[in-house]
């Protein structure tokens, strides 16, 4: 039975920055519990539509809308969307020079053991560092994922979490992913939500999802169970993987996403 509200439900969104459209109509629902995933080449729209989700500029929501909890958080910007329980690990996360990252993370109000945290991602000798300087590419991804952690949001939103680490920082990533959306917790109290994007489908194999999208385009053009869209594009790629979903998707399978084509 699903919930009375999706803990996110996205509404015929179409986003532009400046005079450029990067997304189309987009419609999506996320339900307490569930992870879903955002496949798509490079430059299909699939991190402008977590910028949008956060309210980032400078993305410009021209129609839809975005609900958290049956409520419109479009007018709202990032500062109070994070406080509402909106969380974004980004993709390429910034250096800020002058900002520790255990003073970023106190200035959250964060509550749990930071240091117990640290050690799980080995990022204790970094909280006394500047945010991300000198942070190799795993680092930044577990600094990301520290900071989501002591924030605790309601939606998680995971902007390429594999990318640019190597195996053991992907194995550190998934494992605190798994704690991230409550895999240690029975089914029925999951209340956590996300969405992940990615491009490679690695960390599919150590954090079951529950649906898969592929955007192209700023469209998303087919939906279906995460590793069987994983699998068509790795034997056909995107475009195989869309041709394969046609019929499914115009006979109506829309449970939870709906797009235009």
């Amino acid at each position: 039975m699903r919930a009375e509200h999706p803990r996110l439900e996205i509404e015929d969104l179409t986003v532009e920055v400046g005079e450029k459209r990067l997304l189309h109509r987009v419609d999506l629902r996320l339900d307490p519990g569930e992870i879903h995933v955002i496949f798509g080449p490079n430059g299909s729209g699939k991190s402008s539509l977590l910028s949008a989700i956060m309210g980032l500029p400078p993305y410009r929501a021209v129609s839809g809308d975005v609900r958290l909890d049956g409520e419109s958080i479009l007018g709202l910007p990032p500062t109070e969307r994070a406080r509402r329980g909106i969380g974004l690990a980004f993709q390429h996360p910034p250096d800020v020079e002058g900002v520790r990252l255990d003073t970023m993370i106190a200035a959250m109000g964060a509550e749990g053991d930071l240091a117990s945290r640290a050690r799980r991602l080995e990022m204790v000798g970094h909280l006394d560092r500047d945010l991300n300087v000198g942070f190799s590419g795993g680092e930044r991804k577990r600094s990301e994922l520290l900071q989501l952690w002591m924030q605790a949001p309601s939606v998680v939103l995971l902007d390429e979490p594999e990318s640019g680490v190597d195996v053991d920082s992907i194995e550190r990533v998934a494992d605190v992913a798994r704690l991230l959306f409550e895999k240690d917790r029975p089914i029925r109290e999951r209340r956590r939500a996300g969405i992940i994007v990615t491009h490679t489908g690695t960390i599919l194999e150590r954090l079951h999802a529950h649906r898969g999208y592929v955007m192209v385009d700023g469209r998303i053009r087919c939906a279906g169970a995460p590793l069987d869209i994983f699998d068509q594009i790795k034997r056909h790629g995107f475009d195989g993987c869309i041709a394969e979903a046609r019929d499914e998707w115009e006979e109506g399978d829309r449970d939870g996403v709906t797009g235009s084509t």
